[in-house]
């Protein structure tokens, strides 16, 4: 085989093997996060009666029955919280949490974020173009809310995730009119993100030069 030949393959093979590997890798994050919440009780449970359920005393098996239950309980939950009793549940829970200072904050600053990003802000478009990390560049952007400071003068508070695992992220406070809109919703940019921006079209359906909003 010709060294050429060799080095076509290796390329299309990594070109093959990358999306799969990205995949994984965020699968595999969403599946140690959700199993994580309900690992220890079910290692708990397990070890609790060996002679019944000693057979699933396995890392993977133990991490798989949590994922599920894990996934379980989010569909209840949901569910209960569409519901009137469950809202009440969730309204005394609320008002615990209140009383707690910092979880207080941390708890109503995502409720905020998961709230605003169901709901597009008054004046500007959810999907954003803004200049980072310099003038000249672009990057994709999620306005959260919109503001005016003390001058009176418009500000969006974008939230930018990072290529591939969008969880982290950076916060930048921008003029309103350095924004540059976009007709792109939350899920298509999320994809042009995880994807490192393959998935897009060859012509975006916006402009990249900066329109006021």
């Amino acid at each position: 085989m010709r060294p050429l030949h060799v080095q076509r393959y290796l390329f299309t093979g990594l070109l093959t093997f990358i999306p799969i590997w990205l995949t994984w890798i965020v699968f595999k994050s969403i599946f140690s996060l959700l199993s994580q919440v309900n690992l220890p009780w079910i290692t708990a449970l397990v070890a609790a009666f060996p002679d019944t359920l000693g057979r699933l005393h396995q890392e993977w098996l133990l991490s798989l029955l949590a994922f599920v239950f894990t996934l379980a309980a989010l569909y209840v939950m949901g569910f209960a919280a569409d519901r009137v009793f469950g809202q009440r549940i969730l309204a005394v829970f609320e008002k615990l949490i209140e009383h707690i200072p910092i979880a207080h904050s941390i708890y109503g600053g995502a409720k905020k974020l998961m709230s605003m990003l169901q709901n597009k802000p008054s004046g500007t478009q959810r999907v954003v173009l803004i200049d980072f990390p310099s003038p000249e560049l672009k990057t994709l952007g999620f306005v959260t809310r919109v503001f005016r400071d003390a001058n009176g003068d418009e500000y969006a508070a974008v939230y930018v995730p990072t290529t591939p695992n969008p969880t982290g992220g950076y916060l930048e406070i921008v003029p309103v009119d350095r924004l540059v809109a976009t007709d792109w919703s939350v899920d298509q940019a999320m994809a042009f993100i995880l994807s490192a921006g393959a998935a897009s079209p060859d012509e975006l359906p916006f402009a990249l030069g900066r329109k006021p909003t």
